[in-house]
Parts: structure tokens; C-alpha cells; sequence
């Protein structure tokens, strides 16, 4: 799966996981996001273009989609507490279908959202194997990224 090139400075971002082989398995394999440096309690993974750490704390983890850790939005119940990233369409369809393909649960399925209207993206939420929630979105004109 190729990888944004950066024209920003990259994020970074920390999270919890149960199980380090486990998070290989996920974010390595199955999302393809090379790995970086690890020692026993973490890894990083470039995520498309981003440096996202997953330490080993199992007793911060867990689902966050509980019914009180959402937000409405077009007709879905959102987990408040998730990230991800911003695809290109055709990186967004790919992922869609490997993640189908592989029987990976969705919390929403891949989708359109705001069809029609300024914003108009696809989008899809799933959880890691530690319960965080991950989205990823595309637009079909990366321009209307921010359009109100």
C-alpha cells in the first residue's frame, strides 16, 4: 500500500494496544504501514506519511464506541474518540476492499457521506484489535478537504 509523501509536517500520534504482535498483525500487515523502530513495550508505523506509536498498555484499552463515546453525523453514530487518515480515492477504494476481503468488522461500512453537498466523502470505521477506533475518508476533489 503506498504512502502520502509529506508536504506538511507529519502527526504523531501515541496509543494504547493489548498486544504488540497483535498491532503488527493490523497496522503491518493487514493496513501495510511499514514499521519503524520498537523495543518490547512499543512500535511506530508510518502511516501513510505519519509517525503513529502503539505502546503496550492493555489496561487502557477497550472499545471506544460505546453509546455515550458517539456523535450523530448524516445518520451514524460516530465514535467521538477515533483516528485515521485522508486517502486518495483510489487508495480509499483499495483499503476498502482489502479490509472486506480480509472480514474485518466495520462499526460503519464503507460508504458516501455528505453525497451531494461541499464535503461529500467517502468514509469507513473500524476498531484495531486493541478496541481504537480508526477512519479513513477519501474525496473525490481533495480541495473541498476543509469547504464549509
Amino acid at each position: 500500500m503506498p504512502h502520502a509523501t509529506q508536504t506538511q509536517p507529519p502527526f504523531h500520534l501515541a496509543f494504547p494496544v493489548h498486544d504488540i504482535a497483535a498491532a503488527r498483525r493490523f497496522y503491518g500487515g493487514l493496513l501495510g504501514c511499514p514499521e519503524g523502530r520498537s523495543a518490547p513495550e512499543w512500535v511506530d508505523f508510518n502511516f501513510y506519511g505519519h509517525q503513529i506509536v502503539a505502546h503496550l498498555a492493555p489496561g487502557e484499552c477497550g472499545p471506544r464506541a460505546a453509546p455515550s463515546a458517539t456523535s450523530t453525523v448524516d445518520d451514524h453514530q460516530v465514535p467521538v474518540r477515533h483516528f485515521g487518515a485522508v486517502l486518495d480515492m483510489p487508495q480509499w477504494q483499495e483499503l476498502a476492499k482489502t479490509l472486506q476481503a480480509a472480514g474485518v468488522p466495520f462499526i460503519i461500512e464503507p460508504h458516501i457521506r455528505f453525497q451531494g453537498e461541499v464535503g461529500e466523502q467517502a468514509t469507513m470505521f473500524l476498531l484495531d484489535p486493541s478496541g481504537n477506533a480508526l477512519e479513513f475518508k477519501a474525496f473525490a476533489d481533495m480541495s473541498s478537504l476543509f469547504a464549509k
